[in-house]
């Protein structure tokens, strides 16, 4: 049986990259919306952290199931039903080779990055946290990521502990240490962080957490746009990640957990599919991944997502992370080169983000005279108020980046900053 949008993924103008040669216009030509003109003036797209643009194959493949075998999935004996529960549980194949879960039973379909952490707040915590307890975030994290623990602990007597960031935006890691006790029943750490870019080194955060017999959850948004994740070799108990911002559909996201864990976690919603058998005196629940995917999921994200899978499995991803870097290094030059501009988040490690203040200009004032020169940036708290506060700043301008991005949009970047400080100069 073929799916009808196993198409032109192999045949796109991504594959031009292979061979360590980065084509970036050939790639560029392969997201639509990249050609648009904003204001009169070509869009300058650096709002990657908040969404990724689709390539054309993606669009396709959601256009493609509307119109050729929209239906529900799964117990259908029709041929659309058929076709759909292939290509969705096809797409699950696909993130499970992405993120190398060892099996799709890991691979949890969600809303999202906040869906799936809510999801183990929900599930995993109501049942194993109780006083006393101790749940450690970062400093750094996204408000997705602070406040279903927060919600948690007001309900099980929990404590929420806060590992502390220095000035360049990195974790202090001889005081997570510390914080580190036999009360800690989770870790939950952001691998990217969406404001400051830095690179958390999740991989000595686990195993730390470990040694005191606390589970790791990873919030993962940022992280698999840009680089190859690993679950296993992590060695992670919960990862968590969103499709749109890994160039697929909005809605959809996965969680990746452990089989033994997921199998031990009682069901997080209840309804249709998430069921063996209901009567009203008891209820039977589904296997894994099933337990945790109650009502019709979002079928099209699914396939859509598979297909933005397929596609980045096309590019060379050594030739991608080269290009990303140089633009990291060539904005973060440019943007340092301008007087009155203040990067926030300076860390080694870090990925494609630009966060940046000026002084005497609001953020917001910055996003809209960027606006008018056809460059889209992101303005305001970024979802992350305890950073605006460490960093004391009410919000910030942030440029984030893709790897279809160029050194001339960043040139035009520093160029509409320069502007927006004439004008308040003025």
């Amino acid at each position: 049986m073929t799916v009808p949008l196993e198409t032109s993924v192999s045949e796109s103008k991504a594959t031009a990259s292979r061979g360590g040669v980065f084509d970036v216009q050939k790639v560029r030509a392969d997201f639509p919306i990249l050609g648009r003109e904003v204001n009169g003036r070509p869009l300058v797209y650096l709002d990657n952290a908040a969404t990724a643009q689709k390539p054309a194959a993606v669009i396709d493949a959601i256009d493609s199931y509307y119109q050729t075998y929209n239906a529900n999935i799964h117990r259908g004996v029709h041929r659309l039903s058929q076709l759909g529960t292939q290509a969705y549980e096809e797409a699950r194949g696909k993130i499970q080779r992405y993120i190398n879960a060892s099996s799709t039973r890991e691979v949890i379909f969600v809303r999202g990055t906040t869906e799936g952490i809510n999801l183990v707040a929900g599930s995993w915590g109501r049942e194993n946290l109780r006083a006393g307890d101790e749940v450690l975030v970062t400093h750094m994290e996204h408000h997705s990521n602070i406040v279903p623990w927060q919600m948690l602990c007001q309900q099980t007597g929990a404590v929420l502990k806060v590992v502390p960031i220095d000035d360049r935006g990195r974790l202090d890691l001889d005081q997570y240490e510390k914080l580190l006790s036999d009360r800690t029943r989770l870790v939950s750490v952001v691998h990217v962080s969406n404001v400051l870019g830095t690179i958390n080194p999740v991989r000595r955060i686990i195993d730390s957490a470990h040694q005191v017999g606390a589970k790791v959850l990873v919030d993962g948004a940022q992280a698999v746009p840009h680089f190859s994740v690993d679950v296993q070799a992590l060695g992670c108990d919960f990862y968590v990640f969103s499709g749109h911002k890994l160039f697929g559909p909005t809605g959809i996201g996965v969680l990746y957990g452990q089989e033994a864990i997921l199998e031990a976690m009682p069901p997080y919603q209840g309804g249709g599919d998430m069921i063996k058998s209901v009567s009203f005196d008891k209820t039977l629940y589904n296997d894994l991944p099933y337990k945790f995917e109650a009502g019709t999921p979002h079928i099209v994200g699914t396939i859509g997502l598979g297909v933005a899978v397929d596609y980045l499995g096309a590019l060379d991803a050594v030739a991608v992370a080269r290009h990303e870097e140089d633009l990291l290094r060539y904005g973060t030059e440019l943007l340092e080169s301008i007087e009155g501009v203040r990067l926030i988040g300076t860390a080694d490690e870090k990925a494609s983000i630009l966060n940046f203040v000026i002084e005497g200009v609001h953020a917001h004032d910055v996003g809209t005279i960027l606006d008018h020169g056809g460059v889209a940036v992101r303005t305001g708290h970024h979802c992350c108020q305890p950073v605006m506060d460490r960093y004391d700043v009410p919000a910030t301008a942030r440029a984030s980046l893709a790897f279809y991005n160029t050194r001339g949009e960043l040139d035009v970047l520093a160029g509409a900053v320069r502007e927006a400080i004439g004008v308040f100069r003025s």
